[in-house]
């Protein structure tokens, strides 16, 4: 009985989701028509309404997912459990009678750093007094012989330090067929049999021993449960540009998160790491396809959403914990190292277009795999609309020739509250809690890095919705990004450098802004919103990843994250230079 009526709330949950959906997204649209009425409805008018019904979507989940988890976190006392009941029934004492197999896959990366971040898990694990439950496999793909020579000697020694106390293998593939999916279907094929879990880490990521211990209790309480996945935090950053990430990632991630929790139930995120697996079923019905255009085999780059999505569809559950203290993982220190991971995401999401046909997927997983592609769509589409208002404008005598001022000031507000409401949504709700507001400095501060992370993240949208539409193009011609390492640390991004990676973005957006100055200067505010990033793409590059401005950051709070102010045992056995141990809550 319980169970058909929490099934019956679930339905009732996504049909209010559904309508809110397409009555906001039609809503919208007709608010649009409205605003380019003036002077008829040409083929002008109907593009910019095609290319601004484009860009909806993502904005439209966003706004509803944020609206909802606001309502969440505003009136439960434990969001993460209103959105998951059965965490209030994990008391964290209860004994661990599984195998675990954590699951870290790396390419090319420096094994110091992987290991500065395992061994205070490690040591986590052992005091837990379950470290027999447990045995770490480092999954190497590393294709750069030196590396793995010293990937080879490091992780031998780790394995000789924790020997009897927790089980270490180290195996490097000499080809990364698959790429990160096929490193662990070559894991489960070869040791899964061995172990009922596993805990997916990424080579940035970091968990404590009791966060993973947590989800495998709440995977013991519940045999339904397929994927179990943290919510997922930036670690404390040095560089200008990651600093002001992680702030806006942090407000944006928990509303988003409890909100979507909320209605897509057991159909929930797999973001790749920092989550749980169940080893029988994902290794039965998680295998990816291999992509076949009729020339070449293309596997699959963004494999957690088919995962999850297959994982499902075989009748297990996939759920996530919306809980900042399960999970972080290191952000790119310069825009152009974030721009290389994004396009990365870019190509495997279109991959997704192939697999919307596959047979037995739940509704709300197809939902989730066009929403991941229409993210990316999004970009030409806005790009598009720049390019066509500078046309439009510097073609025609007056704005009010295409555009009603006061309707058309009314959608680009509302644009823009769609676009920023999960942050909206958490800022205010971080505003309401003492406790939480001494975390992140003090209301004052969080207020400063509040205005200053939506300046960053005006300019720095078009900045990448120019580079995923002129890597979208690109994809028409075969162009691959590949799965490439990442360079994490701290780096100066010179002129020279920021030039050549960025000229498209600073021709689009200084043309737009001089056609528009010199024909409709009163609509220039407007275009700024779309074209003021792309102009400043290189001095943005340059400015946001010069250390001294970095460490100016920490001193004044600039980003300041909880980890900071009040950091747990574990990040400070990191010893990251972004945390000061001696440093006390502020309320600047």
């Amino acid at each position: 009985m319980q169970a058909c009526l929490a099934e019956e709330s679930v339905i009732a949950r996504r049909l209010t989701f559904a309508a809110l959906f397409v009555v906001t997204l039609a809503a919208s649209l007709w608010l649009a028509v409205i605003a380019l009425a003036p002077g008829g409805f040409g083929i002008l008018d109907l593009a910019a309404l095609v290319l601004f019904a484009a860009t909806l979507p993502w904005m439209v989940a966003g706004f509803w997912n944020a609206v909802i988890g606001f309502i969440v976190m505003r009136f439960t006392a434990d969001p993460a459990m209103a959105v998951l009941p059965i965490t209030a029934r994990v008391r964290d004492d209860e004994t661990v009678t599984v195998s675990t197999a954590i699951l870290l896959c790396v390419r090319n990366e420096l094994p110091a750093r992987i290991i500065r971040n395992l061994e205070p898990t490690l040591a986590g694990i052992v005091a837990s007094g379950y470290g027999e439950r447990f045995h770490l496999y480092v999954l190497s793909d590393t294709n750069d012989a030196d590396l793995a020579l010293k990937e080879e000697t490091h992780f031998s020694d780790l394995a000789r330090r924790w020997r009897d106390r927790v089980a270490i293998t180290y195996r490097r593939r000499t080809i990364n067929s698959g790429y990160k999916a096929g490193n662990i279907r070559e894991f489960c094929e070869r040791w899964g049999g061995r172990h009922e879990f596993a805990v997916t880490l990424d080579a940035d990521s970091f968990m404590t021993a009791d966060a993973m211990l947590r989800l495998v209790r709440i995977m013991q309480a519940d045999p339904r449960l397929g994927i179990l996945q943290g919510l997922v935090v930036g670690l404390p950053s040095t560089s200008l540009f990651a600093r002001i990430f992680q702030f806006g990632m942090r407000l944006g991630m928990r509303s988003y998160t409890i909100g979507s929790a909320w209605w897509q139930s057991d159909c929930g995120p797999y973001w790749g790491h920092n989550a749980v697996l169940r080893l029988e079923p994902f290794t039965r019905y998680c295998e990816l396809p291999v992509l076949n255009n009729g020339e070449r085999e293309r596997h699959i780059l963004s494999h957690d959403q088919i995962e999850a999505a297959l994982m499902r569809s075989a009748g297990y559950h996939v759920r996530v914990v919306a809980q900042e203290d399960l999970g972080w993982e290191e952000n790119p220190p310069t825009l152009l190292e974030f721009m290389r991971r994004d396009l990365r995401w870019c190509q495997g999401n279109m991959q997704y277009f192939r697999l919307l046909s596959l047979a037995n997927l739940k509704p709300v997983s197809r939902y989730q795999l066009m929403l991941a592609i229409v993210m990316f769509i999004g970009s030409p589409a806005w790009i598009g609309l720049l390019l066509l208002a500078t046309v439009m404008l510097a073609s025609f005598d007056s704005p009010a020739r295409f555009i009603r001022s006061d309707v058309g000031n009314m959608l680009f507000a509302w644009v823009l509250v769609m676009w920023f409401a999960p942050k909206i949504a958490s800022f205010i709700d971080l505003l309401l809690r003492p406790e939480a507001r001494r975390g992140f400095g003090g209301g004052r501060r969080i207020v400063v890095n509040f205005v200053i992370e939506t300046v960053y993240s005006t300019v720095l949208c078009p900045i990448l919705w120019i580079s995923h539409t002129i890597f979208l193009a690109g994809l028409l011609f075969d162009r691959e990004i590949g799965w490439i390492g990442q360079v994490r640390d701290d780096h100066a991004v010179s002129f020279r450098l920021a030039l050549s990676s960025l000229w498209p973005q600073t021709l689009i957006g200084w043309i737009a802004i001089g056609l528009v100055s010199a024909t409709q200067p009163a609509a220039l505010p407007y275009v700024l919103f779309l074209a003021g990033g792309p102009a400043l793409a290189v001095p943005f590059a340059m400015v946001t990843a010069w250390a001294p401005l970095g460490r100016l950051a920490i001193a004044i709070g600039i980003g300041r994250l909880p980890e900071e102010t009040a950091t747990p045992e574990e990040l400070l056995l990191l010893s990251l230079p972004a945390i000061r141990p001696a440093v006390q809550p502020g309320s600047v």
